[in-house]
């Protein structure tokens, strides 16, 4: 989709990814090295609470800081482009697989601005917005126009632009973090499964759903690794570093024992699978592209927190796995610079950088 590469001048394969998130910014610059892939830098920064809320930049010079630092201190290879593709945030992006009855196309162009008009809460002025024909068919609406349709907050993308820019960065592409975290967790090749991405983040949790690859339905949720944090902090009467320290090393607790640590987290938990459910029902029952979901993917840091696959799979009564962003990159005999159990944290970042090494991208 290319309603996000309005910036393109003289594209290259040399650009990074950079994901910028409401507490942290991570960077991965790929290059090719024959037939191989290899990681040329990677890094990370922290954010203070509050200089990126929801998505939104408030505290716009404290970001260029961070991003000067970040590109300062990547490894094992400092960063020798200025290109870089930057992640949009889910927050202020809307994504939807459409369908709409056989017509021209440009009675096809009227009637998509209609959708997008009803099923967004922004006036058509305030969003950028692309759509491309899919040409596989799902469910029950195979006979019918089948359109990936995104939308993008316009103060979101120029925010975006103007602190890039001001860090020194060309910016040649700007992507919504779920495509990015597709690309990097999905593996390129067809496949008929349904599969659900389930992003758990520092502040939010988003919902990914792919039939054959194809994204057909997004969300967000206010469940977050930080929440979780929350409720062990005010149930065993902790600071917020010392309930985090206890997260850390004792994940939800034992849920078969109900220990104390998985009584103080068990309603925030209870809230997730709920949101699970009530998202995958929509989507069997109301918007019907197949009628399962076939596989579980489990991404983001709140990901890495002890016991939660467990506590989800049988909750839900599904295989749920770790992702494994590295699985469309060919390392050969190498392995990762990152630890397998901090790679998850880097899944929009790896996305967006193989969008870098100018790779096809997924639908």
């Amino acid at each position: 989709m290319s309603f996000l590469n309005k910036k393109i001048l003289n594209f290259s394969n040399n650009a990074f990814g950079l994901d910028l998130s409401d507490l942290s910014i991570k960077l991965i610059h790929l290059k090719k090295k024959g037939s191989l892939d290899e990681i040329r830098s990677f890094g990370m920064v922290e954010l203070p609470k509050g200089v990126i809320s929801n998505g939104e930049i408030i505290k716009k010079e404290t970001v260029i800081l961070k991003i000067k630092e970040l590109i300062q201190k990547t490894k094992p290879n400092k960063i020798n482009s200025n290109k870089v593709i930057c992640s949009l945030p889910e927050t202020k992006a809307f994504l939807r697989l459409i369908n709409l009855p056989e017509m021209k196309e440009e009675e096809l162009k009227e009637a998509i601005k209609w959708e997008i008009e009803a099923n967004i809460p922004l006036s058509l002025e305030k969003v950028y917005f692309d759509w491309q024909p899919v040409e596989k068919s799902l469910g029950e609406n195979s006979k019918r126009n089948s359109v990936l349709m995104a939308a993008i907050s316009k103060e979101a993308v120029n925010q975006t632009l103007e602190i890039l820019e001001a860090s020194g960065l060309e910016p040649v592409g700007l992507e919504i973090e779920s495509l990015a975290q597709i690309r990097s967790l999905i593996e390129k090749k067809e496949s008929e499964k349904t599969t659900l991405i389930i992003d758990i983040g520092d502040r939010r949790t988003s919902f990914i759903i792919l039939s054959k690859n194809i994204p057909c339905f997004t969300s967000s949720i206010h469940f977050s690794a930080g929440l979780l944090t929350d409720a062990l902090a005010k149930t065993l009467n902790l600071s917020f570093e010392d309930a985090e320290e206890k997260k850390m090393n004792y994940g939800i607790g034992i849920f078969t024992k109900n220990d104390h640590i998985f009584k103080a987290t068990s309603s925030a938990l209870d809230g997730l699978v709920s949101e699970i459910e009530k998202s995958t029902n929509f989507y069997l029952t109301e918007l019907k592209y197949s009628s399962s979901i076939d596989q579980i993917i489990l991404c983001g840091g709140g990901a890495l927190t002890k016991g939660i696959i467990t506590y989800l799979s049988k909750k839900l009564n599904k295989q749920i796995i770790l992702g494994n962003p590295w699985i469309n990159l060919n390392l050969g005999k190498k392995l990762p610079p990152i630890d397998k159990d901090q790679s998850i944290k880097y899944s929009t970042a790896i996305g967006l950088a193989l969008k870098g090494l100018d790779y096809e991208n997924l639908p």
